[in-house]
């Protein structure tokens, strides 16, 4: 139990870190700064168990996880961007 919360408060510090490195106007509240911080410390686990950094059992470090956070948005504005650029040609 006490595990899941930890992954909840450090996804929230992760999330939160990874918007203000790049501001910008996103959607979402707290949840998905959470759910942000917390799926960019699963992306960069991953990652990481593939390029060799880290062993099975390892997850990401807090700074990875920031990084992580910010790859996935990133991501979701290229598709965000891209969704609202046809919308205004149509």
């Amino acid at each position: 139990m006490f595990a899941i919360l930890w992954a909840i408060i450090i996804g929230g510090i992760a999330g939160a870190l990874a918007k203000l490195f790049m501001p910008g106007k996103d959607g979402g509240g707290i949840i998905m700064t959470i759910l942000l911080g917390i799926a960019g410390s699963v992306l960069f686990t991953f990652l990481g168990r593939a390029i060799g950094w880290y062993s099975e059992g390892d997850s990401a470090g807090f700074i990875a996880s920031i990084l992580g956070a910010m790859v996935l948005l990133l991501i979701y504005r290229l598709f965000k961007g891209k969704g609202a650029a046809k919308a205004v040609k149509d």
